[in-house]
Parts: C-alpha cells; structure tokens; sequence
C-alpha cells in the first residue's frame, strides 16, 4: 500500500527543542504522525503521514466504551555518524497482530507496519535527539472508532503511529529501584488479557502502582493471579534474578507479555555463556534466596528503560537488599551491551537493527 505524506507547512512545524538533556519522557511530540484505517468490507484503506493533531470522535465510539485498543513500544536511535536506527520492529508488528487477535481487530500486514513506521521516523528525522542515554519513542497503537453502544468488534479501526522524543525512562536514570510484591491485587490471568498490549491492562496496575509508590517504593512486582504466589511481572517489564551466572526469568504462560527487550536480554546472556531456566518462582522461595545469597542480582527489562536494576525487594513487610543493593555485573554488561547495540557502539551480530 502506498503511503501519502501529506505536506506541512513551515508555519505548522512546531519548534525543536534546546537542550536534550531535558527531555523527560512522554510529553513532547513530533510535527507528523501516521494513520491508517481498517473498514469492514474494505481492509485498510488511506494511509497517510499528516500533521499530529487530535482526532474526532463519536461519544459512541466504542473504544471509548468497550476498550477496543492496543498499542506498541519501540525506539529509534541517532547514532554518532547520523544513521538512524529502529531496534526489532519486526517484532513489534508481530506482538501487535498477536494483541489485535486476542481483542478481535484486524491485523495488519507485518511490512505495512514496519514501513509506515520507516517512512515516518525519515520523514521526522530531524526530531531524532542524539544526546547520550536519548532516543525517538515510537507508539504504534490501534483503536476502534465506530459509533455504537453494544458489546461487538468495531467496523472501523484507526491504526496511527506518533512520535515522542525522550530522555531516560526514570528521573534517576540508571540506578537500583526499589520494589514492592504485591499480594492483593492481580494484573492477569491465564486466559485473560495479560500477553496481549492493551491499555486496560495498565489501567488496571495503576491503584497498586500508586499504593506502592505512597510507601517509598518505584515499582510493583506482580504476583500470579491464580495462587499469589508465583513472581511474574514487575510494573511494564519483565523481571531476571541472577543465580550466580544462571539467569531465571518467569515462563510465559499465558498471563506475561512476551517482551521484545526480554528476549534480547535472553539471546544476549546466552551469548555470555550464562544459562538460563524460564521457570515458576515462588516468592516465598524468593525471598529465603535473597536472604542467603543465593540471588546476586536482579533487574527488569523493557523498551522504556532498556534494562534496570533492583536494589531492594519487600513482601509482606519484610524488605531485603538484592546483593549489595548497588547494580549487578550481568545487569550492567546486558545493558551495557544491549545499549551499545542500538546506538551503533557495537557490532550487531544478531541481525536486530534496520536502518532507515
């Protein structure tokens, strides 16, 4: 399918910003974005890169109703030469196809999503900051738009992609946080909605998250939702303990999503000669582990921060320092590595970047 671009004026360019090291995360936008629209009977019909401006809705539309939508993560980098680079996004249209099965949306031809993508980040290039630690967030997403008050899938979809220049993911960039397990409230379970990307999920995790943070934690590490006992994901990421040089992460079952940045992180601490064991970990068998010792690091992984380290774990009231509570030696070469990477520090012998 043939992408219109849409011209803009000078007049409607907004102004750059100064200084990148001030970026934040999620609040600045782009002069362009993408959209492309799914109806029935026609498949996807008109994309276009336009100028990013609001859209209008029907009240009725039935995302706002029904939670039609789903969403994607995933970055550009400007490296010290000017190439501009996006990290696996092939991989992103496949996890968004696999998120609109589960919601009943259309799914989206894997090259249609990774063009567009390509087409808008050249045609916003200039937005690409190249300071250390910054990056072009991209946030491809998917909503239904048709006007009915009725529980059915939508007869219309708008499939939009905008662009966010950002700074780190944490104000302390990276550091050990500090994580509480919660043992009230769940985030998923099998059968439910917790592999696919979809905004209720988060909307869900916000009352925890909120909770936690009250108490002086960062983030919630998220217990199973059928016996509360099993570890699965910690705030949007995917959560590692290291055992010495074994790596163990929770299997994906159903209830986790299936990070791009985790199985980078797996394919990486392969290539180091760590092992790895994706299997149930009791919390309870958690914590007596980080009480001996046994557990030396332990860190979290997903597209916003890359990789980040957890300094200290609390369940139930009993608070324990992971190792000595500072980053671990894997965690900094998996970042480390994983990072250089994607801004072109090092060679890419896994086939992970594509240049636009």
């Amino acid at each position: 399918m043939e992408i219109r671009i849409v011209p803009l004026s000078e007049g409607e360019k907004k102004a750059k910003f100064k200084d990148e090291s001030q970026l934040g995360f999620g609040t600045i936008f782009t002069d362009r974005m993408l959209l492309i629209e799914w109806k029935v009977g026609q498949g996807w019909v008109d994309a276009r890169i336009k100028k990013y401006e609001p859209f209008q809705l029907d009240p009725a539309a039935l995302v706002l109703h029904y939670a039609q939508e789903i969403f994607e993560g995933l970055k550009a980098y400007r490296w010290k030469d000017g190439t501009i680079a996006l990290f696996r996004p092939e991989m992103n249209a496949r996890r968004f196809n696999h998120s609109a099965d589960r919601l009943c949306m259309p799914e989206i031809p894997e090259e249609l999503f990774v063009s567009g993508i390509e087409q808008l980040v050249a045609a916003e290039r200039e937005w690409v900051p190249g300071a250390e630690g910054t990056s072009l967030y991209i946030r491809p997403a998917m909503i239904a738009v048709e006007p009915h008050v009725g529980i059915k899938p939508s007869d219309h979809y708008y499939f939009y992609v905008i662009l966010c220049p950002v700074g780190a993911y944490y104000a302390n960039g990276f550091n050990p946080v500090k994580i509480m397990v919660e043992d009230h409230y769940v985030r998923a379970t099998p059968g439910g909605t917790g592999e696919a990307k979809t905004g209720g999920n988060y909307a869900s995790s916000l009352k925890a998250g909120l909770e936690a943070k009250k108490k002086g934690f960062d983030q919630v590490l998220w217990l199973d939702g059928v016996h509360k006992r099993y570890i699965e994901e910690v705030g949007s990421m995917n959560m590692f303990f290291a055992y010495g040089d074994t790596i163990v992460t929770a299997p994906l079952e159903g209830s986790i999503l299936n990070g791009i940045t985790r199985d980078s992180v797996l394919t990486l601490a392969k290539s180091l000669n760590l092992k790895i064991e994706e299997r149930r970990i009791d919390v309870n068998d958690l914590m007596a582990d980080l009480k001996s010792g046994k557990i030396t690091e332990a860190f979290g992984s997903g597209t916003a921060a890359v990789v980040t380290p957890v300094g200290t774990l609390s369940y139930a009231g009993d608070t324990v320092q992971v190792g000595n509570g500072g980053v671990g030696k894997y965690t900094q070469v998996l970042y480390d590595t994983l990072t250089g990477i994607q801004t072109g520090k090092i060679e890419d012998r896994f086939g992970w970047i594509r240049k636009v």
